[in-house]
Formats: C-alpha cells, sequence, structure tokens
C-alpha cells in the first residue's frame, strides 16, 4: 500500500535530514535503547524510503511510528531545520489509513476517545462529571485502599494511578463569556483547552485573572472544542482540521472576529503548538485558509504574550519557597519558548528558582504516550522526578496538563514531603492575590 500522506508531502521535507546524527542524544528512546531504529534519524529513513515507494506499510513501521514521543527535541537540536513533526503527523495518518496496527480492542479504544468523546464537548464534559462523582463520594479511595483494582486487567490496572483528579467547577463557570479591567488595552481570546477544562480548570480562572491584571480585556468563547493536537497526533488529520475550524468559529462568535482581537492566549504547552499550526492544517481550505493564517499569527503563549506587552511584578509578601521548572516539550521544542516562562517565576517574590537537570527532557506523557506505551513512559518519568529530587525544590512549576498529571501520578507514589505541580501563571495569580490584600 503506498503511503499516501508522506508521499503527498513537499519532498524537501523529507530530503532535510543530512544524517548527521546531532539528534541523537536528545531522543528519549535512543537514549535507552541506542538502536537507530528508536532515533529520529532512523525513523526519517525509513519513511523516507516508504515515500518513495521502496519499503511496505507494514506492522513493523507502524509499531515503530507509535514508539516515537513527538516530544520533538530532534528538531531543538536539527542544524538542517528538519520538519519532523510534519513527516511524524503524515506517517501516523499513513499508518491508521492502511489498518496495519488495527484489532478490536485498539479499534474501539481509538473510536471512543479519538472520534467520539474528544469530538464532543458535552460528552467529556459528562464523562468528567461522572468521574467527579466517583471521586468526591470517596468511591475511589474505598476501591484503592481495598486494592479493587487488583480485579482489573494489566493494562487498565497500570492506568488507575494516573487517573486525574476532576473538578467541581469547568471553566464557563468560573471565567464569564467577556471579562474587562478598569482600564483596557488589549483585547486577547482565551482557549480553556479539554483535558484542562476539566482537571485544572482554576489555571484557566487564574490566566484569566492575569490577563485582566495586565489590562486585558478576556474573550472566553463557551463550549470550546478539543485542540485537535490528540486527533492530529494519532493519525486522524481530517477530524483535526474539523477541530480547527470550531475553535476558529467560537472565538469568531465569541470576539466578533479575528481581526478584533490582539492576540488568542493558550496556556497548555502541547496545545499551543498544535494551535500555531493550524495555518499549514488549513492552507488548502478555501473557507477557512485565510482566517487561519491569521489565526497562527496572534496565537500566544501565556507567558510569551506577558513578555511581549511587559509583564508586571507583583509586590506582595510571600513566604520564601523554592521552585523548579519542568519544560514541556512542546513549549520549549515546538514553540521554542524558554525564557519567558523562568522569567516570570523569578519576578514572583519570595521565589527562589533553582534550574532542574535535564529540564528539557521528557517526562513520559507525550500527549497518551503514557498510556499507549507505559513501560517506557514510566522508565522517563522516573529519571524526571530523580531530577526533580536532586533540586530541593518544594514546587515543580509545568505548564501543561499533560505533565503535570504525568508528574503528580509519580509524586503521588514516592514517600517523603509532598511535592506541589502548579502551572507558572498560577503561581504569578496567586502573587497578585496577596498584593491585593494587603492592607
Amino acid at each position: 500500500m503506498s503511503a499516501s500522506h508522506l508521499a503527498r508531502l513537499d519532498y524537501s521535507v523529507l530530503q532535510q535530514c543530512m544524517h548527521c546524527g546531532m539528534c541523537l542524544p536528545t531522543c528519549p528512546t535512543y537514549d535507552a535503547t541506542k538502536l537507530e531504529r528508536h532515533s529520529p534519524r532512523g525513523r526519517i529513513s525509513l519513511m523516507r524510503a516508504m515515500a518513495d515507494g521502496e519499503l511496505k506499510l507494514t506492522k513493523t513501521f507502524g509499531e515503530e511510528m507509535y514508539y516515537c514521543l513527538g516530544c520533538l527535541a530532534c528538531m531543538t537540536a536539527c542544524p538542517a531545520g528538519v520538519n519532523y513533526a510534519e513527516m511524524f503527523e503524515a506517517a501516523r495518518a499513513d499508518i491508521e489509513t492502511a489498518g496495519v496496527l488495527a484489532k478490536p480492542k485498539r479499534n474501539f479504544i481509538r473510536w471512543f476517545a479519538v472520534k467520539f468523546i474528544f469530538t464532543r464537548p458535552r460528552l467529556l464534559r459528562l464523562l468528567g462529571r461522572g468521574i467527579f462523582v466517583y471521586q468526591v463520594l470517596g468511591l475511589q479511595t474505598l476501591v484503592r485502599k481495598l486494592r479493587l483494582t487488583a480485579v482489573l486487567p494489566k493494562s487498565l490496572r497500570e492506568l488507575e494511578p494516573l487517573t486525574p483528579t476532576v473538578r467541581r467547577h469547568f471553566s464557563d463557570a468560573l471565567i464569564r463569556e467577556v471579562e474587562a479591567p478598569a482600564q483596557p488595552r488589549h483585547r486577547v481570546a482565551l482557549l480553556t483547552g479539554c483535558v484542562q477544562d476539566l482537571i485544572y480548570s482554576e489555571i484557566n480562572r487564574d490566566t484569566a485573572d492575569v490577563l485582566l491584571a495586565h489590562d486585558c480585556t478576556v474573550f472566553t468563547p463557551r463550549l470550546q472544542s478539543c485542540c485537535g493536537s490528540l486527533h492530529a497526533h494519532n493519525g486522524e488529520l481530517e477530524l483535526a482540521r474539523e477541530m480547527a475550524r470550531r475553535n476558529i468559529l467560537a472565538v469568531e462568535k465569541s470576539a466578533g472576529s479575528l481581526a478584533q482581537v490582539d492576540a488568542i492566549i493558550s496556556n497548555a504547552g502541547g496545545c499551543g503548538s498544535h494551535l500555531k499550526n493550524y495555518a499549514h492544517l488549513l492552507h488548502d481550505d478555501p473557507a477557512f485558509a485565510a482566517r487561519a493564517k491569521l489565526w497562527a499569527q496572534k496565537l500566544k503563549d501565556i507567558h510569551e504574550w506577558l513578555a511581549e506587552i511587559g509583564l508586571k511584578r507583583p509586590t506582595g509578601p510571600v513566604a520564601p519557597e523554592r521552585v523548579t521548572y519542568h519544560e514541556s516539550c512542546h513549549l520549549c521544542h515546538g514553540q521554542k519558548i524558554t525564557r519567558p516562562p523562568r522569567e516570570l517565576l523569578r519576578a514572583i517574590p519570595g521565589l527562589e528558582l533553582v534550574e532542574l537537570p535535564e529540564s528539557n527532557w521528557c517526562c513520559g506523557s507525550a500527549g497518551i504516550y503514557n498510556i499507549t506505551q507505559p513501560a517506557m513512559a514510566r522508565q522517563l518519568l522516573d529519571r524526571k522526578l530523580a531530577n526533580i529530587g536532586t533540586t530541593g525544590a518544594t514546587v515543580v512549576a509545568s505548564a501543561n496538563p499533560g505533565c503535570s498529571v504525568q508528574l503528580e501520578a509519580g509524586l503521588r507514589q514516592q514517600a517523603g514531603k509532598p511535592l506541589r505541580v502548579v502551572h507558572p501563571i498560577s503561581l504569578l495569580a496567586e502573587a497578585f492575590r496577596r498584593t491585593e490584600s494587603k492592607p
């Protein structure tokens, strides 16, 4: 079967790789196995051979592409500017079209999660509400205490500790559709995400508060859709395009038009990297190409936006606290944003920022990688937790919901003093609130 998505790529994208090997030490899977096929260079060779028709699209190829984390560390290291992300998504789309990994269980999980739940925001919230009731009634605690999870299949038993705490209130209940400061200088649209909306809605409220403190009128569209990164990274490019169209329409409906906002704000590293790709994703859509291009120009990570307009420093008193910063792969490698989060943390009175060894090394979350490849994900998490342990920090700052879920799950299983995992913007919001409460 021909590799249609890879074959349709601009061939220069496939030719860019010089096979220099600069990517090898940055690749977590190659570092763990030292096998060429588990390296970016090896995978690019396979993808190029597939596009040239020299190799057949097989189950082995499919398994290799899904063994890749998609962390994009190779793109940061690459001196030739290889667009690995584009090839990676095209390869996975070919794998799903060919059906080489198809199995009844896998097919059902993909249909239920990728095609059903994460394309229907109301159903996703309904599922979240069910988990919330299960947790707030103490059933989760009881199940864990009685070790009832032992009766689950091994795959589900390994996943259960990753279950995040669903919040009582979702973002729409915490943030009005339009909120304005006393003296507005900017107009921004705030994206609240899907998973973040369920399990970290307070981060969205904190983001709105920080934007208001920076004189931004905040438009928060109701019932937003998934950004589409889950779909694009798992071979469902057409669904990713549909999610992009929905989000563009949602912001237009809330703010009037894309042209009427100065920025579209994302506070999730992984989502933001994909959201900035809407122009490429919809480049051949006659109804949305121009709008997607404007969207991509205005899409800003929250740290990036605050640095652009001038970060305000809170002045409220705070107890001294040591914080270390874990970098989301798609924030540092995908969006190339590394300095602004650190500058934000250093601006908070009382916080001591301690650099995390291998701060930009993947924690193993990688979207749903910790679900599909639990062994490698656990190995990477253990490495990350060991590095965190060397810092003496009491707070781990993380700007991506997937990373936060992964880190919290790992830290819950450790003995000793618990560490808080907090978004940098929430630490800033806390500091602003202390400033406001000063006598």
